[in-house]
């Protein structure tokens, strides 16, 4: 096992949890990012006006791509393990 095939599954392992966690990143900042304009816009500064929604939110995208986030990483996990024979020896 060489520093190329290190740096290669690294790559790949990074890659794929960038694309998993993508979706609940991406829906949670811009609920933050609305709610703290309309307090801003209201001058309302209550913490659980912020924390509640992107709760909600994560919740929600949870429901929706779930089932997807989580056959990307078994799929991520099945070619990993299949692949450490051919790594090994």
């Amino acid at each position: 096992m060489d520093s190329s095939l290190v740096f290669t599954i690294g790559q790949e392992a990074l890659t794929v949890l960038l694309t998993v966690a993508a979706p609940m990143l991406i829906v949670i900042l811009v609920v933050g990012v609305v709610v703290s304009v309309l307090q801003a816009a209201t001058q309302l500064h209550e913490s659980t006006l912020s924390f509640v929604p992107k709760i909600v939110a994560g919740v929600l995208v949870l429901l929706v791509a779930g089932p997807w986030m989580i056959t990307m990483l078994v799929e991520y996990l099945r070619r990993m393990l299949q692949a450490i024979p051919s790594m090994v020896g």
